[in-house]
């Protein structure tokens, strides 16, 4: 029981990390796109907010307990 509970605890870390890296990706797509044509285009900014609320979603499900660090700062960029 206690290696189910060591695993379950690894993938949440993981999942939570992997939402971090994900929205810190589209961060990095945003940055280079408006440092390249100087502005970034509508519908990016749209398609990058759902992909941010979906990768955040995930979090919340899998790691609820750490959703809120992430939350704040994906929402604040």
């Amino acid at each position: 029981m206690e290696k189910e509970e060591k695993l379950l605890e690894a993938m949440r870390d993981l999942i939570w990390l992997g939402g971090v890296i994900a929205t810190e990706l589209i961060q990095v797509t945003e940055n280079t796109s408006k440092a390249l044509r100087g502005e970034i285009p509508e519908n990016c900014k749209a398609q990058h907010a759902k992909l941010r609320e979906m990768a955040i979603d995930i979090v919340a499900r899998n790691c609820p307990e750490k959703v809120k660090d992430l939350r704040e700062h994906v929402l604040g960029h």
